[in-house]
């Protein structure tokens, strides 16, 4: 029988480290982006200046708007003005990890006190508030993974491969970027696990790699697919692009999400997640999922292989600029890979639900308090 009080929710020091860490993370990622664009500026290549600018503004307003959301809907009083606007200014992510930091301080740093049950209890409340603060600031961090440095990841790669010279640093760019999403993902998920009572956490690096392993390896035979076909026609990978978000649009729909408490924002959070899915699989309803992934993949299988070969049978749309013979066989190496690892990940090292869902006699402090990330998206 599984001890349901085996998992306590404490909020570490290396959780507060972590999470300082995000902070810096995070502010260099935004002078990048500003960096790169300026780069474009000077080099006279203004549309891929405005594309740079155009994502990064765009996963920031879906930032700041459901960061507002839930501010409003995780408290009962009026907002107060200066915290609109902080995020009409776009800095409600700071606001957040400001709020987090405090929480987070009180919880990992202070000293322990027998008589002090709010920091000291196993699942105590301020280690609970501390968790679903940084549980917020993860799923806000995925929102950009997904909507700014993934399709910024797929610009560059398109612009390596349709220009005359490469240099080395476009490459090393490329690569952490690749890796950077992939860990982003897998921080994700490590949240996701730490702040719900019942999944089991990310205990084993051997689990955390097998994940990683899975997603970076699929993700990186689909951005260089999508990068080869829109070498082959920007049109064509557009609308590939728009069929799969409406795709997964629809599939959200369909599986009638309810991680906001009003209509509209949860049709904004429908249309996001629609995005996300354009480049990996994600659980939306916290279901079992088995065949829609296995869907999703045979469904990125075919395009893959459809992609590769419409480029070998119009190679010489490449002019000679890539190596598409060594390119088409790092695809399909990635992609066998990846699919390796997920099945080994799903097989072996998949952490368990501690307890089936139709339980009614569970911990019922724990499982019924509100948590908007077991709303969110799962895996």
């Amino acid at each position: 029988m599984i001890d349901h009080e085996s998992k306590t929710m404490r909020f570490t020091k290396q959780d507060l480290g972590m999470m300082c860490f995000g902070i810096v993370v995070y502010v260099a990622d935004v002078g990048a982006d500003f960096w790169i664009a300026r780069t474009y500026w000077c080099k006279e290549q203004y549309l891929w200046c405005g594309l740079i600018l155009a994502t990064g503004f765009f996963s920031s307003v879906v930032i700041q708007l459901f960061s507002y959301i839930w501010f409003k809907e995780d408290r009962a009083e009026k907002l107060n003005w200066k915290l609109i606007l902080l995020h009409l200014f776009h800095g409600g992510i700071f606001t957040r990890y400001w709020l987090a930091l405090n929480q987070g301080f009180q919880a990992a740093c202070k000293p322990k006190s027998s008589e002090n049950i709010l920091i000291d209890g196993p699942t105590s409340f301020i280690h609970r508030k501390a968790i679903y603060a940084m549980a917020d600031i993860s799923m806000l961090r995925l929102f950009k993974t997904y909507l700014e440095s993934t399709p910024q990841l797929i610009l560059q790669v398109y612009i390596l491969m349709t220009s005359d010279n490469s240099t080395f640093t476009q490459y090393i760019s490329i690569t952490v970027s690749f890796i950077s999403i992939s860990c982003a993902t897998v921080d994700y998920q490590i949240a996701l696990r730490k702040s719900l009572p019942d999944k089991k956490t990310f205990v084993k690096i051997s689990s955390k790699m097998m994940y990683f392993s899975y997603k970076l390896l699929t993700l990186t035979s689909w951005i260089l697919s999508i990068a080869l076909l829109a070498v082959l026609s920007i049109k064509t990978s557009i609308i590939l692009v728009a069929i799969l978000w409406m795709g997964g649009v629809g599939w959200a729909w369909k599986q009638h999400t309810t991680f906001c408490k009003s209509k509209t924002p949860e049709i904004v959070y429908r249309v996001t997640v629609g995005i996300i899915l354009v480049f990996t699989f994600f659980n939306i309803k916290g279901e079992n999922t088995k065949i829609p992934m296995s869907v999703y993949y045979v469904i990125r299988v075919l395009i893959i292989s459809a992609i590769s070969s419409a480029s070998l049978f119009w190679k010489s749309s490449f002019n000679g600029k890539i190596y598409l013979s060594f390119m088409i066989a790092a695809i399909a190496t990635a992609l066998i890979l990846g699919i390796i690892f997920l099945v080994i990940y799903y097989a072996f090292f998949h952490p368990n639900i501690y307890y089936p869902q139709d339980v009614v006699d569970g911990p019922g402090s724990e499982r019924n308090e509100n948590c908007r990330m077991r709303a969110f998206l799962m895996q």
